[in-house]
């Protein structure tokens, strides 16, 4: 699978199986839209049908469960403890939690049927959706308002950099080209807003992961860095940095957060349930969950179509592409 982008291209790999699906789903003739070819969209939801073929339809006996990749998985298995505990007695399945290292590890175990539940971040999530079939059903929320995201351009609090025109001639850590916050949305917004264009006017570097790139700018091995705000206020509630250090020269409007949701080729009921867990879920403040994530209390249900058009629009602007293979 590659998503082209600003010249980057990024490989999943492409393994028998996988390919062997791909070629069976492929030979069907439906609706695709904006999927891959093994996939179907017959109601023009934008995301994948369950399959017409009952042999394709899964029902594990174990369901595994993923977080988008973060720096620290161990910390994660303990997060989302109490919530797979509610997964499993909302389902009736064992929930095993496996820690993916890497988007791409993330989407390619997806569509693979390796993984059945997952959150995908914000910018990941039309990959996911369109090269491995996922199917977003909810986001964290405060009690009263749609959680939302936002992209900030973080530099040390020492450092000679004030504002984004100041960026020119310096280089820019991003995380992940599939990644909104991380990658495009800041690519994106630097070249409207302020006519800094990458490779021309500034340099950029890939750290992998939000986590990476707000410490390597804390220890100064970048001299700024474009980070997720739902990353930031949660790792300085750890402890793991000092905010006084950091300062932020641009934030952006909102986005959708990270999208949860799972594979489409499982059994509707069960889906249904997986669905029901994540709506039925209160997440207690005082909790791990709660605590990484701040003034988050429940999941509300999503639409791909509507909620990630934004993203959608940035991708198109900055000339991405997915080409599934």
């Amino acid at each position: 699978m590659f998503q082209r982008l600003a010249g980057v291209a990024v490989a999943l790999i492409c393994t028998p199986y996988i390919c062997e699906v791909g070629e069976a789903a492929a030979a069907e003739q439906c609706p695709h839209g904006a999927l891959d070819a093994r996939y179907c969209d017959r109601d023009g939801d934008m995301v994948a049908d369950l399959p017409a073929n009952p042999k394709d339809v899964i029902d594990p006996d174990t369901l595994v469960f993923s977080y988008t990749p973060v720096e620290d998985p161990a910390i994660f298995g303990k997060v989302w403890q109490n919530f797979i505990a509610h997964l499993e007695k909302t389902t009736g399945k064992k929930i095993r939690f496996f820690q993916v290292q890497s988007n791409a590890a993330q989407f390619e175990a997806l569509r693979s049927g390796r993984l059945h539940i997952t959150g995908a971040n914000t910018g990941g999530v039309p990959v996911a959706v369109n090269c491995a079939g996922f199917v977003p059903v909810a986001m964290m929320s405060a009690p009263d308002t749609p959680f939302a995201s936002r992209m900030e351009i973080v530099v040390r609090a020492d450092s000679p950099i004030q504002k984004p025109e100041d960026l020119k001639g310096r280089t820019i850590a991003f995380t992940s080209p599939t990644s909104n916050t991380g990658y495009k949305t800041p690519m994106y917004l630097l070249e409207k807003e302020f006519g800094l264009k990458v490779g021309r006017d500034y340099q950029s570097t890939f750290s992998g992961k939000h986590d990476n790139s707000l410490l390597g700018v804390l220890n100064g091995d970048y001299e700024a860095g474009a980070v997720a705000d739902v990353v930031i206020a949660p790792m300085a509630a750890r402890g793991v940095y000092d905010p006084k250090l950091i300062r932020t020269i641009y934030r952006s409007g909102p986005f959708p957060t990270t999208g949860y949701g799972y594979a489409h080729n499982l059994k509707p009921e069960l889906a249904e349930k997986i669905k029901a867990a994540f709506l039925s879920y209160r997440i207690d403040l005082d909790a791990p969950l709660g605590n990484e994530f701040p003034g988050q209390s429940k999941f509300i249900p999503v639409s791909y179509a509507k909620d990630w058009e934004i993203v959608r629009q940035v991708d198109a602007a900055t000339g991405v592409t997915y080409d599934c293979k």
